[in-house]
């Protein structure tokens, strides 16, 4: 078989002739990797093939070169570097000819083409000419086809490599797509080539927005091609500003007032819905940025500093102007509207809600007159819009200001869960499920709450999407209500207790269908979740009838196991099984000890489970965390159980590959250890001999490693000293995780070496807490000063976090405490050390007590 007619096969709509072509692709790349580069590279150039052919082979040459996964793409980089010279010679050549292919589509691929050889080769100091020879195909070449290719090539370049790696060629580069975006330029084709690829060329031109004169040319292009008479140029020119805005927002200030404002506003009425999107984008942009802003000089003001850089108040500025806009926009709503597609009137209300965060106060007034001249109105678009601009706006001004409009506004609203539209039912129970998140404080219990549970208990039986925002409402309204309650003892009895078993029942009902339309049963679940985390001890009777409809659900669920056909099938009896393990995991830490009658019966299901789920993965950490929350509920008495479950832990442990169960697998020996305290210690061994096996793999991810040090610690502390046989081996290994340092500018490592050395300090404080006041704690004096060169290293961390300084703080003490007979004088007597336990600056009182008790056992052990 040719390669034309192989290609052609990938393409096929026969399953068995598209999967065995693809086979035979993907075995010639293994093979002869330089032959079939050079196949799909000519296949890709040949002007008489036809065009979903050089389509195929354009992207399979692509996919060969690149991928999203590191270290794939290393291996492919690898393989390429590999190839001899004269054959990569061959495929660039043919790629850049293709670039001025008739067929555009063809011209494109091989942009791409080139681009993924130019991201394996600059790095390496190769190809030094290609970047003069697209440059000089913009710039001189007289082919649309040819500049259009190109342009996109550079922007893919652009966007695919570190900009230092061609940070000698950014002017040119820059000019060259400059060039082409301007409004002078003949074709609309180029000018949307060259917008693009400037929008992907933004990061990499830092420095050209540095320079003033280079900027103040950039933005001119960039607004010009906002009125350009090509609508995807004006979308593509807005869409470059947002990303502008997004980059450099504290260069803006001049633009925004010559020019931007009017730009977006204008662009927000555009009769095409795209360039509209845009620009609404803008603003939000706008807002995020500002509301990011804020946050930052509240940290700022924290440490009494100035922030980095100061708001402009955009928004603030432009509110007169653009939320008249963007409330007009939301009465644009589709009665059809697909609601996984974003339109207009969606976009406008992610606005106005960012806006109301960013603007705060201000924002009240300027919608408040829109509200009420909607909120009854005979048309469906108006009431819809005006209940979503009063959802919209909870989020960011003071309560106070909020607290009288929606006190004014509840029994309207609630009213309106019956409306005729199902849009507005829709956005009211919405609307609701926020007022219930964000301002539970306005709800009145005795004025509001039986209605508004009417109200949202009743929508429950509406159509999927009503359903999901009232059960979203109704977890809302359990997870805040506490502060309303103002008790005595408010684990009695609350203000929602008269309504539980009604509550708990009605969605119970819910999850009894057999589709997840809207993502409703599993909503459902979620608030029963709640309801059960929340019961007061009134209503314990509805918890324990809800532990027996969820076992017997599960129970039937494993009956059904022979009945399963087909992939969804089997999908939507894994969602079932794990939503019904996440409110068994609520009941079991609700009634604790209280669960001790039905373990039995918990036990069996969830080993059952755990059989049938087989490798599903996400199933399996479910059943696990049952496990994990039973033993921590039944501590001593989970004995009966260990040996049961201990084959299924074990490969669950070694699923190195599988870093979600792997991690719930290691906290499970940490929940078994706590539970079972020093009767642990006779399986100890074992798990210590797989977690040290685990910290060799080179598969398991690194985090997972972090969670088997701090796991040393749990052992530790349950067994006390039981742990000396593992003593020296475990302290071998957590100081030379503690000697790893890392690169400032690498922020991705800073973060993991930060909580390496939470999970380090963890460890160590199980140790020393299981070892202290016994006849074995002089095993721990050798490894005190590497303890302390760990925590004085911690709190020198300007980025440390408040749980690490905590720890810090405790192990000082408990090391103190000890060796309180001065056997570790001269170490604690470190100017550090005192410093450290003088320091004054902002933390918690939690923080601040652990210190002050350092503090104490420091001095006496110093003494």
């Amino acid at each position: 078989m040719n390669a034309s007619e192989l290609l052609a096969n990938t393409l096929s709509p026969d399953t068995s002739t598209r999967q065995r072509a693809t086979e035979q692709l993907e075995n010639a790349s293994r093979e002869n990797y330089p032959e079939y580069m050079l196949m799909l590279s000519a296949e890709l150039a040949n002007e008489n093939s036809e065009t979903h052919i050089r389509n195929a082979a354009g992207l399979a040459l692509k996919n060969a070169l690149s991928a999203r996964e590191a270290a794939r793409q290393n291996e492919y980089a690898n393989r390429w570097l590999g190839l001899d010279n004269d054959r990569k010679s061959k495929i660039k050549q043919s790629s850049l000819t293709t670039l001025g292919s008739p067929s555009a589509k063809a011209g494109g691929f091989a942009a791409q083409v080139v681009a993924a050889i130019a991201s394996v080769e600059l790095p390496h100091d190769q190809w030094p000419e290609l970047i003069e020879l697209l440059l000089g195909f913009v710039n001189t070449s007289t082919d649309a086809n040819l500049r259009i290719a190109t342009l996109q090539t550079i922007g893919y370049i652009c966007e695919s490599i570190k900009p230092e790696i061609l940070s000698l060629r950014s002017n040119e580069i820059l000019t060259a797509v400059i060039h082409g975006a301007r409004k002078d330029e003949p074709s609309i084709d180029v000018q949307l080539a060259a917008v693009h690829a400037l929008f992907n060329s933004l990061e990499f031109v830092r420095e050209n927005f540095e320079r003033e004169g280079e900027r103040n040319y950039i933005m001119q292009v960039v607004c010009e091609a906002t009125q350009n008479n090509s609508a995807a140029v004006q979308v593509g020119a807005f869409e470059c500003l947002v990303k502008i805005m997004a980059l450099y927002y504290d260069k803006m200030s001049f633009y925004m007032e010559q020019a931007l404002f009017g730009l977006t506003v204008m662009g927000m009425k555009h009769s095409d819905e795209r360039v509209a999107l845009q620009a609404v984008e803008f603003w939000t942009t706008v807002c995020e940025e500002e509301i990011e802003l804020a946050h930052e000089a509240r940290e700022a003001a924290d440490y009494g500093e100035p922030p980095e850089i100061e708001s402009k108040f955009f928004a603030k500025v432009a509110l007169p102007e653009v939320v008249p806009v963007l409330l007009t926009l939301l009465t644009r709503q589709e009665e059809d509207a697909d609601e996984d597609e974003w339109n207009i009137s969606m976009s406008a209300g992610t606005c106005l809600n960012f806006m109301a965060q960013a603007v705060a106060d201000p924002i009240v007034n300027a919608v408040i007159p829109f509200i009420e001249a909607h909120i009854k109105a005979q048309d469906w678009h108006e009431r819809e819009a005006a209940v979503m601009t009063f959802g919209s706006i909870l989020d960011g001004p003071d309560p106070g200001v909020l607290t009288p409009l929606v006190n004014q506004a509840l029994p309207l609203l609630i009213g309106m869960m019956s409306d005729t539209n199902i849009h507005v039912k829709d956005t009211v129970a919405w609307t609701l499920g926020r007022i219930c998140d964000l301002l539970i404080v306005t709800i009145k219990p005795d004025v509001h709450l039986l209605p508004l549970v009417t109200g949202l208990v009743t929508g429950l039986q509406d159509k999927p999407r009503i359903v999901a925002n009232c059960c979203w409402a109704l977890m809302n309204l359990a997870d805040q209500l506490e502060y309303l309650e103002d008790e005595a003892e408010p684990s009695q009895t609350n203000h929602l207790s008269p309504y539980y078993e009604g509550v708990i029942n009605a969605l119970l009902r819910v999850t009894e269908t057999a589709s997840n339309e809207a993502n409703f049963r599993t909503s459902a679940y979620e608030a029963i979740t709640s309801y059960v985390t929340h019961a007061t001890n009134d209503v314990i009777p509805v918890v324990q009838n809800t532990l027996f409809t969820i076992l017997m659900r599960m129970e039937q669920l494993l009956g059904m196991q022979n009945q399963i056909v087909g992939i969804d099938d089997r999908n939507n009896w894994n969602e079932l099984q794990s939503n019904l393990c996440s409110v068994l995991i609520s009941i079991i830490r609700r009634l604790a000890d209280g669960i001790l009658p039905l373990a039995d019966r918990i036990m069996t299901v969830v080993l059952q489970l755990i059989q049938a789920a087989g490798k599903t993965s996400t199933v399996l950490e479910d059943a696990f965390l049952v496990v994990g929350s039973l033993a921590s509920a039944l501590e001593s008495n989970f004995s009966a159980y260990i040996q049961a479950f201990l084959p299924f832990l074990y490969p669950a442990l070694k699923a190195h590959e599988d870093t979600q169960l792997c991690m719930v697998a290691v906290g499970i020996i940490g929940d078994v250890s706590r539970a079972l305290g020093s009767q642990s210690a006779q399986y100890a061994g074992a798990f210590m001999t797989v977690l040290l096996e685990n910290l060799q793999s080179e598969v398991l991810n690194r985090n997972v490693k972090i969670s088997i040090l701090s796991c040393f610690g749990d052992i530790a502390l349950a067994i006390g000293t039981a742990f000396e046989p593992y003593l020296e081996a475990t302290m071998g290994v957590l100081r030379q995780a503690g000697a790893v340092q890392p690169n400032p500018l690498d922020f991705d490592l800073v973060d993991y070496v930060a909580q390496l050395r939470e999970g380090i300090l963890e460890a160590y404080t199980g140790i020393v807490t299981g070892f202290k006041n016994t006849g074995q704690v002089g095993l721990l004096l050798p490894h005190s000063s590497t303890i302390l060169d760990l925590i004085q290293r911690c709190l020198a961390d300007d980025e440390r976090s408040e749980s690490t300084v905590r720890l810090c703080f405790g192990l000082i003490g408990d090391l103190a405490d000890c060796f309180h007979t001065g056997q570790l004088k001269q170490l604690l007597l470190s100017e550090w050390v005192a410093a450290e336990l003088r320091n004054k600056r902002g933390m918690s009182p939690e923080t601040k007590k652990t210190m002050r008790w350092a503090r104490e056992m420091v001095k006496r052990a110093t003494a």
